[in-house]
């Protein structure tokens, strides 16, 4: 049987806010393939008011395919969370306090805000990513801790003919810490260094799904692959300024209960600021994007 979503577009070229759907059950086949049609086309799905326990929301990721655990694999003490499938993006320590200025719960909420795919530093990258919203600030003068979307199948549709042909043979080294030492997080062991070495993505994707051209590029990537390091940086700079202009953005507001999924392949995203003396605490799962070892991916050793 064929399942149709009841979606309706929240952005002239990608993003749908989906209708009639119950988290909280184990998806039959056919709906994750209504919902996989569904992310070819608009690449970021939202659902409202669906609150999801840590085992309904794993439920719900596991249908989809293996799920990964990001940076957890570093990590060298047990998590606050019940599984490591589950990130937990918040300014929450592990004994369930609120992380003081300076804290490395800061830090990697601080590198959240930077435009990001999330495990692009991975040998097996991360396909769909899908985060709840458990615990929110509020409105501040800092801000309400939106989060923000890009599509790089419109950034990459927008690039001129010259510029296209000039991506189209480069490839650009992503490493998993590079954001976090960038931001003045020097705290990581050499055993930790290595679990998580470089890997080399091409510049521009193909999407296996819609077969649109997509930029692959964003906080991660820290290096073009046969350029000088500063001639390389500053061009990914600019080729990232022109990716997240406004045209191409959508800014979720968050609501308690909300689940967004979107695709790394084509997308990135950024969380936006907030008062970090306010509890905030939202769960991610992300699964593994198996597509990308045939695209000839080489790791660095």
């Amino acid at each position: 049987m064929t399942v149709t979503l009841d979606i309706r577009p929240l952005h002239p070229l990608f993003v749908g806010e989906v209708h009639g759907v119950d988290l909280r059950q184990k998806p039959a086949p056919d709906l994750v393939a209504a919902v996989d049609r569904a992310m070819d086309e608009y690449a970021v799905l939202v659902f409202r008011r669906q609150p999801l326990s840590q085992d309904e929301q794993l439920q719900w990721a596991a249908s989809f395919g293996q799920l990964d655990i990001g940076l957890n694999k570093l990590s060298i003490q047990k998590q606050r969370l019940d599984y490591p499938e589950l990130i937990d993006i918040s300014n929450v320590t592990r004994d369930g306090d609120i992380a003081p200025a300076g804290h490395k719960r800061i830090a990697g909420a601080l590198a959240n805000q930077l435009w990001h795919s999330d495990s692009s530093f991975q040998a097996v990258p991360g396909k769909y990513s899908m985060l709840s919203a458990v615990i929110l600030p509020g409105p501040s003068v800092m801000g309400a801790g939106e989060t923000e979307f890009a599509d790089m199948r419109a950034a990459y549709d927008a690039l001129s003919e010259e510029m296209k042909a000039k991506l189209e043979p480069l490839v650009a080294e992503h490493y998993a810490l590079y954001s976090r030492m960038w931001l003045g997080d020097e705290d990581w062991t050499p055993e930790q260094k290595r679990g998580m070495p470089p890997v080399r993505w091409k510049i521009v994707r193909t999407h296996p799904g819609s077969g649109r051209k997509s930029l692959f590029i964003g906080a991660h990537a820290n290096r073009i692959l046969g350029w000088p390091v500063p001639e390389g940086r500053m061009f990914l700079l600019d080729l990232l300024e022109h990716a997240t202009q406004r045209r191409f953005v959508y800014r979720h507001e968050w609501q308690v209960g909300d689940l967004v999924i979107w695709d790394n392949r084509c997308t990135l995203h950024r969380g936006r600021p907030y008062d970090m003396t306010k509890r905030r605490e939202l769960r991610r799962t992300t699964t593994n994007d198996v597509d990308a070892v045939n695209e000839g991916l080489a790791q660095v050793a």
